[in-house]
């Protein structure tokens, strides 16, 4: 479970730092502090986390298609631009997937935690 976690933040960190690279403080600071919604364990934070990290994915995509079409325009390589950010779509990707596991699902069942099994 923690490794979904940290997939997770590792691909809001890297939404946070486009989002700063291009300058949107706001956007960066929810990609941030988005999260810390881990810590509800609530069903609605569960699928709000799993609807932005679909999100990420499809701005990831967008992205890229707009990196591309700009290098083709300009006559520079785009492949390698192309392979890096279609990476880190499928990591964000990835990332909300995992979150519909069984046990993310149980964690997440209500405001209940569940019993520890040794």
């Amino acid at each position: 479970m923690g490794l979904r976690i940290a997939l997770y933040t590792v691909a809001a960190l890297l939404l946070g730092a486009h989002f700063l690279r291009a300058g949107n403080l706001a956007m960066m600071t929810l990609c941030l502090a988005v999260p810390l919604l881990f810590f509800w364990r609530q069903r609605w934070s569960l699928i709000v986390l799993q609807v932005l990290a679909y999100a990420a994915c499809a701005s990831w995509v967008a992205v890229a298609l707009q990196l591309v079409q700009l290098r083709q325009q300009t006559g520079q390589p785009w492949a390698v631009a192309a392979l890096i950010l279609g990476a880190v779509a499928l990591l964000s990707l990835l990332a909300g997937l995992l979150l519909n596991s069984g046990a993310m699902r149980a964690r997440y069942a209500g405001g209940e935690a569940p019993e520890e099994i040794d």
